[in-house]
């Protein structure tokens, strides 16, 4: 299978955004992927709660999700919305960060919300509470295609690697990670991350991202780190798409999975112990 990455630098606007993200799709499948990842917060990408109110709509109603559905039924491909940011039934107001998988016929095949959220302080001028506007997702989500077994995760998820050992211990040979990742972060652990979880599991890190200076008519205006990256499952980074937008390619091997499992096959290695003292 042949994957088409993309590498997006979106704004606060998803009206504006549909044709910028259908562009580059339609280069993806040009290029003859039959498997398209778009990057984290694909359709808006904003630091202010009362703008994403004003523009953002829920699953059904999201015209980047339906311009998505519409150009993988169009193509006759798989493709990974990354995450779209949509309006829930959560009391205080909170969004979903989800990440949906888009069938050849448009139809959505499954569908995760992102687990761990950015609460963190980065540097004295950078810091971020996904919490106060983003609703936690609760459950691991793997689905299987054609040509893979996919787990699906969002950018902050990577630090945890309990989720992606159980998402390939439950089969996942392809593991994603659309990100919008920090440019500080981003240059101390992006690579060792996305690195350590493809050693780890002996599965394909597939890591769609958002770059540059984000366009913003409200709030703070936001940079991300790019550098989009494919990891094969012996730890090979096989692409590092550095910080400019565009489509980059790659063929996705699953006997590569199987090789390296078979080398160190660890995830059946796993056995019980006591946890230390203070351990929650």
């Amino acid at each position: 299978m042949r994957a088409g990455l993309l590498q997006l630098t979106v704004g606060d606007d998803p009206a504006a955004n549909v044709p910028l993200v259908r562009a580059a799709v339609r280069e993806a499948v040009a290029g003859g992927a039959g498997f398209v990842l778009t990057p984290e917060v694909t359709n808006c990408l904003s630091s202010s709660r009362s703008h994403q109110a004003r523009v953002l709509g829920t699953e059904e109603t999201d015209a980047v999700l339906a311009m998505l559905r519409n150009e993988a039924a169009r193509a006759g491909v798989w493709l990974l919305a990354g995450s779209l940011l949509f309006k829930t039934d959560d009391p205080d107001g909170r969004l979903a960060n989800r990440s949906l998988l888009i069938d050849p016929d448009g139809g959505i095949a499954a569908r995760y919300d992102k687990i761990h959220l950015f609460d963190v302080q980065v540097s004295a001028e950078e810091t971020y509470r996904e919490s106060a506007a983003i609703r936690p997702g609760t459950g691991a989500v793997t689905v299987q295609t054609p040509f893979a077994m996919l787990g699906l995760t969002v950018c902050y998820d990577v630090r945890f690697p309990q989720l992606y050992r159980q998402l390939a211990q439950a089969g996942a040979q392809v593991l994603t990670v659309p990100a919008a990742f920090s440019p500080v972060t981003g240059a101390a652990h992006w690579s060792v991350l996305l690195r350590a979880r493809a050693i780890e599991t002996g599965a394909w890190v597939l890591a769609p991202a958002q770059t540059g200076t984000h366009p913003a008519s409200a709030g703070r205006q936001r940079r991300t780190w790019g550098h989009t990256m494919a990891v094969a499952p012996w730890g090979e980074v096989v692409l590092d798409a550095g910080t400019e937008p565009g489509v980059f390619h790659l063929d996705l091997d699953m006997k590569a999975v199987d090789d390296a499992r078979a080398r160190v096959p660890s995830l059946m290695h796993d056995r019980p112990f006591t946890p230390p003292e203070g351990w929650r």
